[in-house]
């Protein structure tokens, strides 16, 4: 199945690792990016996006600021926040909000974890 992924991640670099990682295991999948929350939220309004990893630390909006807004347009958006902050009352607050969370740093696991949170079969 071929779904449209937005990253979004103030570090560039972050974004490239995720993207060649998911595309070596779902090479039909679309990607897009976003540097910020802000940027996320347009993409969202202007795109068909089937997922959204989003990075938590990010400058001006975070990440969970970012995927609450998204809610209120997109409620059955599936969204993962993707975090090094691995505290449990963090990935509560992620689970309250119905988000998943993927931890940092990121793996081939993480591409599987989105597909999943997607629906995508492997």
């Amino acid at each position: 199945m071929s779904l449209q992924l937005l990253i979004v991640d103030d570090s560039r670099m972050s974004r490239l690792i995720l993207q060649g990682l998911v595309l070596q295991a779902y090479p039909q999948w679309t990607i897009l990016h976003a540097g910020s929350g802000e940027e996320a939220l347009a993409m969202v309004e202007q795109h068909a996006v089937d997922i959204v990893s989003m990075d938590f630390n990010m400058h001006g909006m975070n990440g969970l600021e970012a995927a609450l807004l998204l809610r209120k347009t997109r409620p059955q958006l599936p969204i993962a926040i993707v975090t090094a902050n691995v505290q449990g009352a963090v990935q509560e607050r992620f689970e309250e909000a119905g988000l998943a969370f993927i931890a940092k740093p990121i793996t081939a696991d993480a591409a599987r974890k989105l597909a999943a949170l997607a629906g995508e079969k492997e």
